[in-house]
């Protein structure tokens, strides 16, 4: 059975077509219209081996922020879609990533409960196109659509190894969270449900 989904999402702002394969290889074709995010983003399906396809055209004449936050919660959707009931799976992941100086840690749940705590330090105001306030935000927006909880810390002392550390750690910690887990068939819950 495929885990696999594809969304649009069209607003004043943005147009976001984006698909997804939970069991892919890392193939990534990403424009954004944001350099640094798409970078990111790349560095995101490589790791986490989720097959990411993504258009986003948006109005980048007043800045990146529909572009960025629209297309996380495009991603959020077509992940959550991509889970389905979400049965038969890890559930939780974590990782911790080195990349020269920075360390990130990421730690998961995929079972449907949205929350973020994303600790990054950043120096600088701008990576690129990107503003690096936008990487929180879009992470919070990201769990909120795919009903993930995300804790994510990054420190370090040169923005760019942290920023891709955070989403190399997220990465890995996705995952591992998303695979299955043959001794499972329902949802990994006391619950019963998530």
């Amino acid at each position: 059975m495929s885990r696999s989904a594809t969304v649009s999402r069209q607003t004043t702002e943005t147009n976001v077509k984006l698909s997804v394969e939970l069991d892919g290889t890392g193939a990534a074709a990403i424009d954004t219209g944001v350099g640094f995010y798409d970078h990111l983003l790349e560095s995101f399906a490589h790791h986490s081996l989720i097959d990411l396809d993504i258009k986003t055209e948006g109005d980048l004449h007043i800045d990146e922020h529909h572009s960025v936050e629209d297309t996380a919660l495009v991603l959020g959707m077509a992940l959550a879609e991509a889970l389905g009931e979400r049965a038969g799976i890890q559930r939780f992941g974590n990782a911790t990533v080195p990349m020269d100086e920075a360390l990130a840690t990421a730690a998961v749940d995929v079972g449907g409960r949205p929350y973020a705590v994303v600790d990054i330090a950043f120096a600088t105001e701008r990576l690129g196109q990107l503003g690096t306030q936008m990487i929180p935000h879009a992470l919070e927006a990201l769990a909120r659509a795919a009903g993930f909880t995300i804790h994510l810390k990054a420190r370090g002392n040169n923005d760019h190894h942290i920023a891709e550390a955070a989403f190399k750690a997220l990465a890995r910690a996705v995952r591992a969270a998303v695979e299955s887990d043959s001794r499972r068939t329902g949802i990994a819950s006391t619950k019963g449900t998530t």
